[in-house]
């Protein structure tokens, strides 16, 4: 854009991809989860606009997550096409995990470490 232009803003963007299993396959998934994070780690590191992830699970809802805070929507589309976490979702099912469908949600507001109110 040339000078002068207004140029629109990106937002942030969280993803959320949750998913379901048994009770009785939470060590299981737990297991599956720590081990992810060899061959995710280093190619999340390399996708742009990529600011927060966690993959996490909840044992007493029997849920798995991934969260993650992109600097917009087009860098979060990128985990769409990621060969690496593209491989990950069979194995998960394979041992019974069920998952939703994938979420990119526009923040509406946050309150961040220190703060003690919404930023607005």
């Amino acid at each position: 854009m040339g000078g002068g232009e207004i140029q629109p803003m990106t937002q942030p963007v969280v993803r959320i991809s949750r998913g379901r299993f048994a009770p009785e396959k939470y060590e299981q998934i737990k297991r599956l989860i720590e081990e992810s994070a060899a061959p995710l780690v280093p190619a999340l590191r390399n996708l742009h606009g990529l600011m927060d992830y966690y993959a996490v699970v909840d044992k007493e809802t029997s849920t798995v997550a991934n969260v993650s805070i992109w600097e917009d929507l087009a860098a979060a589309k990128q985990l769409d096409t990621l060969k690496e976490m593209l491989a990950q979702r069979p194995i998960l099912e394979g041992a019974g995990v069920t998952f939703d469908r994938i979420a990119n949600y526009e923040p509406l507001w946050k309150i961040g470490a220190g703060q003690r109110s919404p930023a607005v």
